[in-house]
Parts: C-alpha cells; structure tokens; sequence
C-alpha cells in the first residue's frame, strides 16, 4: 500500500491510496492531474472520500464520473448530493480490505467529518499541521470539540490534512510562543522542505501536541482568541 499526494490548486492535497490495482482519493478538488495519473495507471476499481462540501476539496467528482462512473463515493451528509454512501459519526466500513471509521470533526463546516484508516488520519481542512481550519461556521465551540477528539487520538496516528499550510500555521505560532524551541525548530525544519518543494505531510499527532497550539488550548476561550488572532494574522 502506498499514500501519497497530487497537488491541486495552489496548496491542495488530493491523498491518494494505492493497493495493487486500486485506489481510494481523498477530496478531489480538481480532475486535471489526477485523471491523467487514472488513465496512465489503469486501475482496477476507483472510491472517493470526501471530508466536506467546499468546492476545492470536491470540484473534481463530475469529472471523474464521467470517465469512470462506477466510482463509489463517501461523504457527509452535506455532500449527500455526490455520495453513493453517506457516512457519519463512528460509522465503520470497508474499502479494499482497508478498514476505516468516521469522526465527526465539525467546526469549519457543520457537517465536516474525517477518516481514521488504521493509524491514518484524513482530515480534509479539520486539522492541519501546526493549525486547525477557519471556523466558518461560527461554532467555535464544535472546533475546540473537534481539537480535543484529534488530541485524544494515539499519538503514532498520520495526519493526512487538505493543505500544505505548515510554514504559515507555524510561522503564526512562533510568533506567539517564540520561546517554544519544538516550534522554532520545527519552523526551521519545514522551510528546508519547502525550499525543495517537498510535502510537510504527513505529520502524526504525537508531533502535533507538541506543535500545535490550537491541540494544546486548554479551554474554549483560549482557542477561540487563537483562532481570531490567526485569521488575523
């Protein structure tokens, strides 16, 4: 089995996972690259995960059923339009042997859910490195809820999150802990990666206590100030 991403836009991640000839895409925000790879590789069967229903995580779905229609689909309820299957809150189910349980991590949307395949995490715009997603929902409350579910996960669990946005979450967060040597030196870790256009994913949950300043908010107020001073940062 092989993870690994395809870029899309300016710093998406469409995740994909290989198993002999098939393959499951998380979030496919745009079809272009991606159906080149499909058609190169030829696969077997094809599934879709989708986290959410904002348009650069599921944008490439159309095109890709019209290439290949026997693609199955999971999704939240607000994506029901796109699903073949609509999952929830520790729903579990299988894929190519995989097996896989839904968290319902709410918050950036209402609906927003992600997948824990083993000690694999795919959490769409949920959790990011050294960040969490805007709360556009308002619900600060169900982020700081959803914080806390990421924050009891083992700590050898992969994070696989939507966006490479490590250098600015963690650039954000020296500049409020600039005492803190595990950020400054996971700042200096990510620019070396970044300068050779490498991925900073995935990143695991056991680094993301030590990094992550919205995982180690101790209550709702604090991460809701956190979460402002970001957006404004």
């Amino acid at each position: 089995m092989r993870v690994f991403p395809i870029k899309a836009f300016s710093d998406n991640y469409i995740w994909l996972v290989e198993d002999n000839k098939n393959l499951i895409i998380v979030d496919p925000g745009e079809a272009i690259g991606l159906l080149d790879y499909l058609q190169q590789k030829k696969f077997n069967q094809l599934t879709i995960l989708l986290t959410h229903f904002h348009d650069d995580h599921t944008g490439g779905v159309k095109d890709i059923l019209a290439k290949f229609p026997e693609t199955s689909i999971y999704g939240p309820i607000e994506t029901k339009q796109l699903n073949t299957t609509t999952v929830k809150e520790n729903d579990q189910f299988e894929v190519y042997d995989q097996n896989f349980k839904v968290l319902k991590t709410s918050g950036h949307t209402k609906e927003h859910i992600s997948y824990l395949m083993d000690n694999l995490l795919f959490c769409g715009d949920a959790l990011f490195s050294a960040g969490c997603g805007r709360v556009f929902t308002g619900d600060y409350q169900a982020m700081f809820e959803t914080m806390k579910k990421f924050r009891h996960l083992q700590d050898d669990v992969k994070v696989y999150a939507g966006h490479e946005y490590t250098e600015t979450n963690l650039t954000f967060a020296h500049a409020m802990a600039p005492d803190n040597l595990q950020i400054s030196k996971a700042l200096q870790d990510v620019k070396e990666l970044r300068e050779k256009d490498l991925p900073t994913l995935p990143s695991t949950i056991g680094k993301e206590k030590q990094i992550n300043l919205f995982l180690q908010a101790e209550n709702l107020e604090e991460f809701i100030n956190l979460r402002k001073a970001k957006d404004d940062f």
